[in-house]
């Protein structure tokens, strides 16, 4: 049935509940399984700014290191957990691009046949229905998307 399957992690409750599911179902069909984090670019916004003559850069590359670090945590801990199954993982961070856009580009990059993902991230934790992410990535994706809840 699915053979490559790519998961969507970003360290919260709802998407380590999908990865774990993303496990099990990779175990029962002997798929390959990637995860992957993607972290946005890095922007400030500052009311005035057209006033002001700031270096950024410095603030900007703390920022990303920082996301480098917490994505570096996820993948540790996915991989803790996966291999706690007995699952081989390939894990990607995908530094710099929309959430939805990354993980499109990585299920193509790797062949996937199968994405799953959390209903919501991090930013997505008081929508009703459904999360931007993962909306975007269901009106995207060129492949079955498994939003897990």
């Amino acid at each position: 049935m699915y053979s490559n399957i790519v998961c969507a992690i970003d360290g919260s409750d709802l998407s380590t509940k999908a990865f774990t599911h993303a496990i099990a179902l990779a175990g029962k069909l002997g798929a390959k399984l990637t995860a992957v984090t993607v972290t946005e670019p890095s922007i400030i916004i500052a009311p005035g700014a057209e006033m002001m003559m700031v270096d950024t850069s410095s603030i900007l590359e703390e920022l990303d290191k920082a996301k480098a670090e917490s994505a570096k945590g996820v993948l540790e801990d996915a991989t803790k957990l996966a291999s706690a199954a007995g699952i081989t993982l390939a894990t990607q961070h995908l530094p710099d691009l929309p959430a939805a856009e990354g993980i499109i580009k990585q299920a193509k990059t790797i062949g996937a046949d199968l994405i799953v993902m959390g209903s919501h991230g991090r930013r997505g934790l008081g929508r009703l229905l459904l999360g931007s992410q993962a909306a975007e990535v269901l009106a995207h994706a060129e492949i079955p998307v498994l939003i897990i809840k």
